[in-house]
């Protein structure tokens, strides 16, 4: 497992059983994990152990795990790691609240060992930029600068911090630039997820805060009427 080069993985969940499944799982596949049983001590470790990934579950005794993973995106320190939410709730509903607190991910209990794994991995190498094999990106226009090789935007000469997912929904789009995105390709394409495993819902909530993000430079992501989404030509 060199390409995962011993992740640390933070995992938070109150259930001991499934804590230490998920810790079996990872450490057989040479991933190296922290724990955390609580929303502040997931917090506290964060901040700490500085993981490659966190695995939040939703329900939490103290604060729930979309607070939790809304403190973690406001800090500067732990905006940037990726987040897997795990969770017994199942509805279209509680996956929109994870992706709009910021999660990149999300897997609902009961999971199998090798889903988590695939989908930890899956995370991982778009949190390090591995979109395949075209030339990284370097983008300035207007108030836009992006440079994908060093995963980093700015608007107006500011750095603005990106999870994973909304950097590579950006980089996406921005590849392709002229040409529609349809919702399906960006579910596929950008979060590896077949047809009907979520509702194309989840691309117009991670839009929606990407062009937050964007301010200024929102309006180079259009809406295409009822098709998907584009990058605005020059």
């Amino acid at each position: 497992m060199s390409e995962d080069r011993a992740a640390r993985i933070l995992l938070v969940e109150d259930e001991e059983d499934i804590l230490a499944l998920m810790e079996y799982t990872l450490r057989q596949e040479g991933f190296a994990t922290v724990r955390a049983s609580t929303g502040r001590q997931a917090i506290e470790q964060a901040r700490r152990e500085r993981p490659d990934l966190v695995l939040l579950d939703l329900m939490l005794p103290d604060l729930g795990g979309a607070e939790v993973c809304r403190r973690l995106r406001a800090d500067g320190d732990t905006a940037g790691i990726p987040i897997i939410m795990v969770t017994a709730r199942v509805g279209e509903v509680d996956r929109v609240v994870g992706f709009e607190a910021g999660a990149d991910d999300y897997v609902t209990k009961p999971f199998s060992p090798r889903e988590l794994v695939l989908r930890v991995r899956a995370v991982l190498r778009r949190s390090r930029g591995d979109l395949g094999d075209t030339p990284a990106l370097r983008f300035e226009e207007a108030s836009l600068r992006i440079d994908e090789e060093r995963h980093r935007v700015w608007v107006g000469g500011e750095e603005v911090h990106l999870t994973s997912l909304e950097f590579n929904l950006l980089i996406t789009l921005a590849k392709r630039r002229g040409r529609v995105q349809r919702r399906e390709v960006l579910l596929d394409d950008v979060w590896g997820y077949a047809s009907g495993q979520v509702t194309t819902r989840t691309v117009d909530t991670h839009v929606k805060r990407l062009r937050e993000k964007l301010s200024t430079s929102a309006d180079l992501i259009e809406t295409v009427r009822g098709v998907g989404y584009r990058f605005k030509e020059a």
